[in-house]
């Protein structure tokens, strides 16, 4: 069985950087990778706020939340910051 692999980010200059060197490198016969583009779906935010993720980029794995770098606080992506 495949596992789950979420890429949450906010189309700044570090995710984009991210999406392209990491996004797409996981084994897909091992994962089922979706990116998440915060642009395109604002409406994901408290999905990964509650995955636990604090910055982005960052990738939730089989519920586990694993920060890449920073380039936005989930503050800033929701533009309370």
């Amino acid at each position: 069985m495949k596992s789950k692999a979420i890429f949450y980010h906010a189309g700044c200059g570090v995710c984009m950087e991210a999406e392209q060197a990491l996004g797409r490198a996981l084994d897909p016969s091992r994962y089922d990778v979706e990116i998440v583009d915060f642009n395109s779906a604002p409406n994901r935010v408290a999905e990964a706020e509650a995955a636990g993720v604090k910055s982005v980029p960052a990738y939730v794995i089989d519920g586990l939340p694993f920060h890449i770098n920073f380039g936005a606080s989930m503050a800033a992506v929701k533009g309370d910051a």
